[in-house]
């Protein structure tokens, strides 16, 4: 039996419900005084950054894993198609970790993983498919700086969640 073609609708409905999962807890521009009351490194983005930066990478992104999925079966792909689904997890859940939560550990811990992750889909994809590789990199380049600020921001701030959680 033939493998079915991953089709473009399919990315449109992974993009669909990953971002309305991800925006559902804390609405879709999350909470940006929450982000803002921080103390955050020199090099933390602006909050107004955020969403078209992931409009751009999740289109990467999904033009990425269009190539790879429809590439030929081979060991690598198959562990891209796995990293990229727990990416795709992760990055579903930060929104209800950092904004609905109001947990800056967790949100660390979710964005340091995701970072993780996409250092596997991007070196798998590398043996698969060198374009694909090229439209994950930017995500690549992002998660990393994003993981400095969001350890930072759980370094040096109070995790509201956490206080809740475990009062002294």
């Amino acid at each position: 039996m033939a493998r079915k073609k991953f089709q473009w609708w399919h990315a449109v409905v992974i993009f669909v419900v990953v971002n309305l999962l991800s925006g559902l807890p804390a609405g879709m521009s999350g909470d940006q005084a929450f982000y803002n009351s921080f103390k955050l490194p020199s090099v933390a983005p602006p909050d107004w950054l955020f969403p078209p930066m992931w409009l751009f990478l999740n289109i990467t992104s999904l033009m990425a894993l269009y190539r790879v999925a429809n590439a030929p079966a081979c060991r690598s792909r198959a562990v891209f198609l796995s990293a990229e689904g727990i990416g795709w997890f992760l990055f579903s859940i930060f929104a209800t970790l950092y904004f609905w939560l109001h947990s800056p550990i967790l949100a660390a811990i979710d964005t340091v993983i995701y970072a993780a992750v996409t250092v596997v889909s991007f070196a798998t994809s590398m043996k698969i498919d060198r374009t694909a590789a090229t439209l994950i990199a930017p995500r690549l380049v992002w998660l990393a700086l994003a993981s400095y600020v969001s350890v930072y921001g759980a370094l040096y701030n109070v995790d509201p969640f956490f206080q809740r959680v475990f009062p002294l």
